[in-house]
Order: structure tokens, then sequence, then C-alpha cells
């Protein structure tokens, strides 16, 4: 069913994995980029899926997006996770950062200068997109809505501690997470915000 048609507050626990985690796995495709979706907890969970990815030899350059500066941190989170990359033994040469973003679509949108600067956009192919697992479908969503058609996108899905397809339904903190991600996400679909999609409930 087409995410527009649903309603997020009818849905059931199965219907809501569906529709966030659902058909999102790593194809093991590689790419000219590593995406990584900044947030407040980036470098604890989505830094070591990069830096793994990239010495793997999956894609040679890292972007770091997100412009937010989190209580109690000094920088912003690109710059963060790019020191934290450093500090792991990623070359600086390797390394792009966006630093201006505050959501999701100005992750993409900021990204898209950064990228064209370093490759020139026309000869992209695909990008590896690393961001935690039940934000995933509306990063996947957002990067085909605004980024150029012919980039393809290889999802590589990090796990938390309470927000994966198999535990988010056992705590409030999970359950807050996946009803408000999902709440979001099909409200933007119907805004126009995003594409609509066909997901299998």
């Amino acid at each position: 069913m087409f995410l527009s048609k649903l309603d997020a507050g009818t849905l059931t626990d199965s219907q809501l994995t569906n529709v966030l985690f659902g058909g999102i796995e790593d194809d093991g495709e590689r790419g000219d980029c590593i995406f990584v979706a900044g947030s407040n907890k980036a470098v604890q969970y989505r830094l070591p899926k990069a830096v793994q990815l990239y010495n793997e030899g999956r894609a040679g350059k890292i972007l770091f997006s997100g412009g937010v500066t989190w209580p109690g941190t000094d920088f912003p989170e690109a710059i963060m996770l790019k020191n934290e990359a450093l500090a792991l033994g990623v070359p600086e040469e390797d390394i792009l950062v966006e630093d201006q973003s505050l959501h999701t679509k100005e992750n993409v949108l900021a990204s898209l200068v950064t990228l064209d600067r370093t490759f020139y956009l026309h000869k992209i192919n695909r990008l590896l997109v690393v961001t935690t697992a039940y934000h995933m479908r509306r990063m996947h969503l957002t990067l085909k809505t605004y980024m150029p058609p012919w980039i393809g996108y290889t999802l590589c899905p990090v796990k938390d501690n309470n927000t994966n397809d198999d535990n988010w339904f056992l705590s409030d903190i999970g359950r807050n997470r996946v009803e408000t991600e999902a709440q979001k996400l099909i409200h933007y679909v119907k805004l126009g915000v995003l594409n609509d999609e066909n997901v299998d409930l």
C-alpha cells in the first residue's frame, strides 16, 4: 500500500515494522561515497559502520552531514564525526564534511553542493547510505526525492540499542521512536515533501 494512503495511528506493530524496516538491507554493492547522516549519537552508532565500509573498500570517500551542535558538545555533528574518523585512521583527504544542515531534508540538500564539488554530480553512480535502521526509510525517500535520479543507493542500516525491527516494541523508548518516525514519514509524503512509495504491509 502507498504511504500516502496510510494512517500512522491505526497501524499495528507488524505494519509499523514493515513500514520502517521492511526490505531495507545492504545489497553489498560498492559506491562512490559513504553518506552518513548526523545525530546526537551518530559517533556511537553510525560512525563505526561508515569506517567499516571504508576499510572494506566499499567506497573511497566518506561524507559526514549534520550541523546541529548538541548540548554538552563543542562541535557540529559532522565535525565530531570527522574528528573521530581521523582518530580511527581514516585519511583526512577521504573525508568530506557538510556542517550546515539541521534535519534530514537539509542533510540531503546541503550535501548536493559538497558532492558536486568533489565528484561532479553527473559522475556519481551510487551512494552507500548510513543511518540508524528506523530512520533509513525516510532518509532513502529523501535522497530519492531530492538527489539526481541516476544515483543509486545501497542502504547500510545501523542497529542501536532500542529501535530495531526485532525489539522496538519492547520498550517505551523504542515504541515512541518508531511511532513518531512513522508519523513523520507518512505526514511528509502526504504533504508532498517526499515522493510516495508502495510498501508491503
